[in-house]
């Protein structure tokens, strides 16, 4: 892993060409949203990986089966897709997005849990890089391949079947979702309302300030100042995607050991009597 997993627009930036730059950009209420942006404008040398095809695996069906929103693809096939891009084990890489660090992030921890060793997200996404008015094009960049990365798993996982366990164990449980998806009271996407009994609510959008710029170290620290150090963290969200925002903060937190649910409430609920 990087020293930092974040890097600045203006350190990107210089480094053009020694990195491959992953434009992350999408919408859950508009999948095609992101790629049309990127084919309007983006940072000069990047490529686009969409959330639901590049990110995720198809969705499976039955609740026996079921994955979540959006499963993690097989590592070879997602290493494949990475090589693809010029994007091997060693390779320095950022993602960016402009959600919050929301799908860079995604990107980011799917990386690292596949031992990828240079990966960052650009703090600010690509706001910070036009607030600096910093080069952007149209023009898809030149696709030069490289061998795939031979990583068969992804580390730091958590399947449904374990939860239990862990949790008995006295593994703490740490919802990103916002609070009143957290308490019930709304449920846009899944089918159920609620959250995993003994969670805790951490939502993903308070690792940010308001410009999308992940907080200062210190108050990241501050962030997750009520949790044991000696605790397991679990990190889930709806589908597995901001949960890593919250991984993320974990990590500048100092902690690097959270664990994460991918399948996350989409996956538990579908497996509810009533799912």
């Amino acid at each position: 892993m990087a020293r930092s997993p974040l890097i600045g627009a203006a350190e990107l930036c210089s480094k053009l060409g020694e990195v491959v730059v992953v434009d992350c950009r999408f919408s859950l209420a508009e999948p095609d949203l992101g790629v049309a942006h990127y084919t309007t404008e983006h940072i000069v040398g990047a490529h686009y990986c969409h959330l639901e095809h590049d990110l995720s695996a198809p969705v499976a069906g039955g609740a026996a089966i079921n994955r979540g929103r959006h499963p993690l693809p097989e590592a070879a096939t997602f290493c494949g897709v990475m090589a693809a891009l010029g994007i091997g084990r060693d390779t320095p890489v950022v993602a960016y997005d402009d959600s919050g660090l929301a799908f860079a992030s995604r990107l980011w921890w799917m990386l690292n849990a596949l031992g990828y060793t240079q990966v960052q997200v650009l703090d600010g996404g690509w706001s910070a890089w036009q607030e600096l008015g910093l080069a952007t094009t149209a023009v898809k960049p030149e696709i030069r391949p490289v061998t795939a990365h031979s990583a068969v798993k992804y580390a730091g996982i958590v399947e449904f079947p374990e939860l239990s366990d862990l949790q008995a164990a006295g593994a703490r449980l740490i919802d990103a979702r916002e609070p009143a998806r957290y308490r019930g009271e709304l449920e846009p996407i899944d089918p159920v309302a609620g959250h995993i009994p003994g969670a805790v609510n951490y939502p993903w959008q308070e690792a940010t300030d308001a410009t999308g710029r992940a907080l200062p170290i210190a108050e990241q620290r501050e962030r997750w100042q009520q949790l044991e150090a000696s605790e397991k963290l679990i990190v889930y969200c709806g589908s597995g995607v901001t949960a890593c925002v919250n991984i993320l903060s974990l990590v500048l937190a100092g902690r690097d050991d959270a664990l994460l649910y991918p399948g996350s409430w989409s996956d538990w609920c579908a497996r509810l009597p009533n799912g």
